[in-house]
């Protein structure tokens, strides 16, 4: 019996701390499509991956090429001279790879120019939001995405474009 109570008033006890708690949700992908300069910066990085993309293509298709030449005429090559186009092929398809390596890698050219543009606007929002969470006295944010219900009142979504001067 007083465990079962011990455990009611402690149930209550966590209930009233999650009720005094104050959280609000944000949609940053909504925020961020709402910002010229967001979308600005995503233009430029897919016209570059597009870019980036036909120069690889080109560099396999130019593998392609060459190894289907190579088939042609490999009966009528000696053994030095095939070995030397197996070579130039395997070469060939090295440095595609490494420049896809290069433009794509977990370190690469794409993730350090969506670093340079896209970081400053997400720290702006980030700063944002500690703003509205300090002035309103809120404990958390939570990303929205994910949510099957949220209440609208809880969203602060449009409240951070318009202090990011963007109004919706």
């Amino acid at each position: 019996m007083k465990k079962t109570v011990l455990i009611l008033l402690g149930l209550m006890g966590f209930q009233l701390v999650v009720l005094s708690q104050k959280f609000a949700f944000v949609d940053t992908d909504y925020v961020m499509r709402n910002i010229p300069a967001y979308e600005a910066a995503q233009g430029q990085l897919n016209q570059l991956s597009r870019q980036w993309q036909q120069e690889i293509e080109a560099l396999y298709q130019e593998v392609a090429t060459l190894y289907k030449q190579f088939q042609e005429e490999s009966v009528f090559l000696s053994g030095e001279m095939r070995t030397n186009k197996e070579n130039a092929i395997i070469e060939k398809e090295r440095q595609a790879k490494m420049l896809q390596q290069k433009y794509f890698g977990q370190d690469g050219e794409l993730t350090k120019r969506q670093e340079t543009l896209i970081q400053p606007i997400q720290e702006q929002i980030v700063a944002v939001l500690r703003e509205i969470a300090r002035e309103e006295q809120i404990e958390a944010i939570f990303e929205k995405s994910g949510m099957l219900f949220l209440a609208p009142k809880l969203d602060k979504s449009n409240q951070v474009l318009e202090r990011l001067g963007y109004k919706k």
